[in-house]
């Protein structure tokens, strides 16, 4: 019997076919090097002899005036001034609460007997067994409590244990000035009124300058009575000394920003900011322990504090108005966005769900029938409205993100002005997607909303992310989550444009190239939302590599099958495992969050970090208006995909690179929705953008499903004109 030869490949096929590869490889570094890449770390300003810590419950940056309050005016304006984010173990830092954070540089929290829409006063039980310093007697059991009850390892009094000796004035002050075990060193009840040499006997010194509480001219002479008493602090302080006054806590049963004031050599102008914000002007409560110690040159306890040492960026305006009210009061659009976001998401979920329930029928009509009495299709205008409104609902989320650009919340009803503003961006939007020449193409409804959904926060973050810090489809600063970058819901809305918009494009270009598309976009993403300089989300970078490695997987056709996944697995881990490698050789001060978590993992400490972050899943599923999106989305996807009018499984055949783009979506939102405390926030805004979008992809199939078969090589390129077989009918893919 004669064997055949079996002819060889040509030389250069068979480099070509390796060309995929190779980009596929230099692509995956290029991610690498683009998050390795970190900002140098920013070095404390100045060193002191004395720190002088006065702090006020419930002091805010409204609450100050040139003539009012001369002092607090006086310091703000020759120091670095900043928002203070006073986040606390409870989810409203009422005073005690504040205090005792301020002491253990973590997030603790003090025993609260009553509720009530008014904050308890910080009134701890205190002894005076001599004349120099006074005991907290509730103060073992408080730690306690803390260690046991709480998941962040907070020690109140790690602060006090740091430093030689501390001088504590007022009851609040005692709470943050006694050690674990209780005792105050040197404790006053109030600030003398003769104050010379006091402040200079320990080198902390803490003062309470009394809570403000309530509005009009109650409030207003509370806050006079504070800036008199610190009046007697500067008069008084030391040569060689840091004055930082800080608004501590909340006062009522609503989270605000506060005033933080740093002056004194080094810190003469400029903004406050911290490595555990990463935003100018932004620092939280929990950095200013460690902001002590690191001006008075003593190290930071190690495993106790949360916060890093507060640092100052220059080029502050020098009027202390122009910087932190009107148009920049950080705080009051803080409060609006909390209301807004809240109706926006509620409206924007009932809407979709109501949208969806519309569209149903639709599809059931759609369907063709072979019998003479099958329905008749649904009447155009029905379809065209129909198609109009999924397009606007896919708008949604962008066009709230563009509505912050506008000062919607200076308006003495933010909501509807928000909801205008984000309408007339909507219809925009819509309007641009409509009135295109390619409107008519199959996948140019899907790819354009989704490219749109991609540029919008793309810009944003390579802007500064101005449009997400304290924005409706953005996050608050006074939740202490997130101060810069991306966000839950800006993280889901770019993962789900960008996988959509290189689903889209991939059927474009022949099978063998399709991974290289979905890698070269989705690798920009990954360093978009992973770099320091953009998107500051390791854990999000993460969670899009595998992603990306899932659909470029399963781009070219077929199944998400075993070996798919371990490769796409390999791959995705391989990149994570370098990053985290190249994090973790960093000094710890300068670690993302990656960094730590591994570091916590291997010494043993990542018990607390775990614990919170199931607590911030849990509370995210059960709170947010998301979660219904997600679900929603996730049954309207089942009803396209399995029931014999969805039509679903017909456009997965048409275009295999858009099922990829699916599975890698779904991959995405639920790790980084896991991993960062989130639950299905971040499905849920990848699904508002989506799901609308494919729902009127697939109507379109159906709409064509019995048009005629082109003859093979007859082809108008993918998305081309509405009239194409379904390759799925004959098992071609």
């Amino acid at each position: 019997m004669r064997r055949v030869r079996r002819p060889s490949t040509p030389a250069g096929r068979g480099v070509a076919r390796w060309i995929p590869y190779l980009v596929v490889a230099l692509v995956a570094v290029a991610s690498l090097a683009g998050l390795a890449i970190r900002p140098d770390s920013d070095t404390n300003p100045g060193s002191a002899d004395y720190v002088i810590m006065a702090g006020s419950a419930g002091l805010r940056w409204d609450d100050l005036d040139p003539q009012r309050t001369p002092t607090l005016w006086a310091e703000a304006t020759k120091g670095s001034i900043g928002w203070l984010s006073v986040r606390s173990a409870m989810r409203v830092t009422c005073p005690s609460d504040g205090w005792l954070t301020l002491g253990a540089g973590n997030y603790a929290a003090w025993p609260r007997h009553t509720t009530g829409s008014v904050c308890e006063p910080a009134e701890p039980a205190i002894t005076q067994p001599d004349d120099i310093g006074a005991n907290l007697t509730e103060q073992r059991s408080v730690v306690q409590n803390n260690q046991d009850l709480l998941p962040y390892g907070a020690v109140p009094g790690a602060l006090a244990e740091s430093v030689r000796c501390t001088y504590a004035f007022g009851p609040g002050a005692a709470m943050a000035a006694a050690r674990p075990f209780g005792r105050v060193d040197k404790y006053k009840p109030s600030l003398p009124a003769d104050t010379r040499g006091l402040l200079s006997e320990c080198n902390l010194s803490i003062i309470d300058l009394g809570a403000v509480t309530g509005t009009g001219e109650q409030r207003r002479q509370q806050v006079q009575a504070a800036d008199a008493t610190l009046a007697r602090v500067v008069a008084a302080r030391p040569q060689r000394s840091l004055l930082i006054v800080a608004g501590v806590s909340d006062t009522e049963r609503s989270n605000r920003l506060h005033v933080a004031i740093a002056e004194g050599e080094g810190w003469n102008g400029g903004w406050l900011t911290s490595a555990g914000t990463g935003r100018e002007g932004y620092l939280q409560l929990i950095d200013l322990a460690p902001t002590v110690l690191t001006a008075l040159g003593k190290p930071s306890p190690e495993k106790l504090f949360a916060g890093r040492s507060v640092t100052v960026v220059e080029e502050r305006p020098a009027d202390v108005s122009e910087a932190m009210l009107g148009v920049h009061n950080a705080d009051q659009r803080s409060v609006a966005q909390n209301a807004v976001a809240e109706i926006f998401f509620t409206v924007l979920a009932g809407l979709q769900i109501l949208l969806f329930l519309l569209a149903i029928p639709v599809l059931v009509r759609a369907r063709r029938h072979t019998g003479p009495r099958g329905p008749s299709l649904p009447p155009g205008r029905v379809v065209a409205v129909l198609e109009l409104a999924l397009i606007a609902g896919a708008l949604a989320i962008p066009a709230a993100l563009l509505a912050d650009a506008t000062p919607w919340w200076r308006n003495s009803h933010p909501a509807w002005v928000f909801g205008t503003v984000t309408g007339v961006f909507i219809a925009v939007g819509t309007a641009f997607v409509r009135f295109a020449p390619r409107y008519r193409r199959r996948l140019w409804p899907l790819g354009a909303a989704a490219g749109i959904a991609a540029v919008v926060v793309g810009f944003d973050l390579l802007t500064g992310a101005q449009l997400q810090l304290n924005g409706v489809a953005g996050y608050s600063a006074v939740h202490g989550g997130r101060y810069a970058g991306v966000g839950g819901v800006g993280l889901g809305v770019f993962v789900a444009g960008l996988l959509v918009l290189a689903g889209s494009l991939a059927q474009w270009i022949t099978r063998q190239w399709r991974p290289v598309v979905v890698v070269i976009l989705g690798g920009i993403g990954v360093v978009m939302v992973g770099s320091p300089y953009l998107g500051a989300d390791p854990v999000g970078a993460i969670a899009v590599t595998a992603g990306v490695c899932v659909a470029a997987a399963i781009t070219t056709g077929g199944w998400l099958t075993f070996p798919r996944f371990a490769w796409a697995a390999l791959a995705g881990l391989g990149l994570t495992i370098g990053f985290a490698l190249l994090d973790m050789r960093r000094p710890a001060t300068d670690q993302s969050i990656l960094g730590r978590v591994l570091t916590e993992l291997l010494n043993g400490t990542a018990g607390p970090a775990m614990q919170r972050n199931a607590a911030a899943n849990g509370q995210a599923l059960l709170d947010s208006p998301l979660t219904i999106l997600a679900v929603a989305g996730v049954l309207m996807l089942a009803f396209c995909q399995f029931s014999p009018w969805g039509g679903l499984n017909r456009l997965f055949g048409l275009h295999p690179a858009l099922r990829a783009a699916g599975a890698g979506i779904t991959v995405a939102t639920l790790i980084a929705g896991v991993l960062n405390g989130s639950a299905l926030t971040v499905a849920g805004a990848a699904a508002a953008t989506a799901v609308p979008t494919a729902v009127l992809t697939a109507l379109r199939v159906l709409l064509h499903a019995a048009d005629r078969t082109r003859p093979e090589g007859e082809t108008d390129g993918p998305g081309g004109p509405l009239m194409r077989e379904d390759p799925s009918l004959t098992g071609r893919v």
